[in-house]
């Protein structure tokens, strides 16, 4: 008897409705096929199958069974479609009828006793199971509270597979899994470190700060142990709080990667990664054989931090430029092409040389003019110039690590940001672009108009620092978030003078 229901398979983060066949024959030797591009862990799913049927007391068809998954053409890859099979093989020998079926979507991996294990992705699947028109979505325990974040759509939570069919077969109803997402927000929107933790370097919190208001990466040079990490971490903390839509976007990323901690429906505060020196470039970027998002896309409206980013290897740092211009990955592979999202602030960190300590007032540096040089040179000039802000950070002195003086703290700092960011949003009101950073040309040229002052100051830095045309327009940006920082409508000759401040490296040696 042939029997049909729906799945969801995953194609990068994005789900596409997978119909399963399964035609269990009245002859034939016992052997059960799967067709339709299954890879590995879809054809090892007939022995989960078939033990999970057997120790949930019902029988195993004796005759030849096929199940297809459709799309023939895209490969089915993961666990998933598990528990669909399962349900499949028990309505192809008419151990139970459903008038629900077509309604629902399964996804669902098995244990040999009947159990069935959470998946990566469900978020994704829930919101294809949507588009697609389906009533509600059946998926993992574990799971339930992911796919509920989706509105208008009844999310069912199992446990094993006899419940799975008692349900589908109207003799066990079971409650729809149901969240309150502004609970989660209030309860899970809260870090753990704050920019009160960090003694002195007001001039780089002043940095950061322009960083996080206009959305600008930065580039942190200096000695180990100035706060370069510290300082990092806690920038997550002034960012504007993630929305709805961000969260979203997010939230399916980590899940169909596996990262999603267990029972957790959504990610309520912005992702900081931290990828070491030795990270490869499908570690950063995403694909690899069982295309996957890399880094960059796990740092998806947060922040991809890059410390030694002179020791990353320097073909590794180039695949991250088109990213930072476009704010997504386009992997491309002989038979698909996967664009996965990667829109984050950038933000990385180096000692000034080899050994740490140029131009250090505490320790003595070892450094030949040479070494000093390569060091530095490790990091190409292109990508210099795609990153707007670059600063020094001293070592702190002994009085400011002692220091009882009240530091600003994150929610002052993040209160000015949110006010900066809105008064962006008003300016461009398009909706694509959200922050002074992704300005076009066009658009710099017509926001950041300079007066004769500040056009001279410009001037004289691009003849002397013999800085680029993009130099020149990260410099206006950054002039413009400054200039809103302070609640000023023009750009003056002082923020001016502060962005160029920051283009310590993109000058003439």
């Amino acid at each position: 008897m042939l029997a049909k229901l729906y799945s969801v398979a995953l194609e990068g983060i994005e789900g596409i409705i997978c119909e399963v066949e399964v035609d269990v024959a009245r002859g034939g030797f016992e052997k059960t096929l799967i067709v339709g591009l299954p890879d590995a862990a879809v054809k090892e799913s007939t022995e989960r199958v078939k033990s999970a049927i057997v120790n949930c007391g019902y029988k195993y068809p004796k005759t030849q069974s096929l199940v297809n998954l459709a799309p023939a053409d895209m490969k089915k890859e993961g666990p998933s479609f598990d528990l669909p099979i399962a349900i499949g093989m028990l309505l192809g020998q008419n151990v139970f009828s459903s008038t629900v079926l077509k309604d629902f979507c399964i996804v669902g991996e098995l244990a040999l006793d009947g159990r069935v294990r959470p998946v990566n992705g469900v978020l994704s699947m829930a919101m294809t199971a949507k588009t697609g028109g389906f009533r509600g979505i059946i998926v993992p325990l574990d799971n339930a509270a992911e796919a509920a974040v989706v509105d208008d759509l009844e999310v069912y939570g199992v446990g094993s597979l006899t419940q799975t069919a008692d349900f589908l077969a109207g003799r066990l109803p079971l409650q729809t899994t149901a969240i309150d997402i502004d609970k989660i927000f209030n309860i899970e929107s809260q870090y753990d470190v704050d920019f009160s933790d960090v003694k002195g370097q007001e001039s780089v919190k002043r940095a950061l700060t322009v960083a996080a208001a206009g959305g600008h990466n930065i580039l942190m040079i200096g000695p180990p142990g100035a706060g370069k990490t510290m300082l990092a971490q806690r920038l997550a903390t002034i960012l504007p709080p993630l929305s709805l839509a961000e969260s979203l976007e997010t939230t399916r990323i980590y899940s169909s990667v596996g990262l999603l901690e267990k029972g957790k429906a959504l990610l309520a505060t912005r992702p900081v990664r931290m990828p070491h020196h030795t990270a490869s470039g499908p570690a950063l970027i995403g694909g690899g054989t069982n295309a996957r998002p890399g880094e960059l896309s796990l740092a998806h409206h947060g922040i991809l931090f890059l410390d030694e980013f002179a020791e990353f290897p320097r073909h590794v740092l180039e695949m991250i430029r088109q990213p930072l211009e476009d704010g997504a990955v386009t992997v491309s592979r002989a038979k698909k092409t996967i664009t996965y999202f990667a829109d984050f602030l950038l933000i990385a960190s180096c000692n000034p040389c080899p050994c740490g300590y140029f131009g250090s007032d505490f320790r003595r540096c070892k450094c030949t003019p040479g070494q000093v040089e390569r060091y530095l040179s490790k990091i190409s000039g292109p990508l210099i110039d795609r990153i707007d802000i670059h600063i020094d950070v001293p070592p702190v002195t002994f009085s400011k690590l002692r220091s009882k003086a009240g530091q600003l703290d994150s929610a002052t700092i993040r209160a000015d940001v949110v006010k900066t960011r809105a008064i962006q949003t008003n300016r461009f009101g398009d909706g694509r672009i959200m922050t002074n950073a992704r300005m076009t040309h066009k658009q710099v040229e017509k926001f950041c108009r300079l007066d004769t002052s500040s056009e001279m100051l410009l001037k004289q830095a691009m003849v002397e620092f013999g800085l680029s045309a993009r130099a020149h327009d990260k410099i206006c940006k950054v002039a413009r978030t400054i200039a809103d920082l302070g609640g000023s409508v023009e750009i003056q000759p002082e923020h001016i003078a502060e962005a160029i401040a920051y283009r310590k490296l993109d000058r003439k040696l």
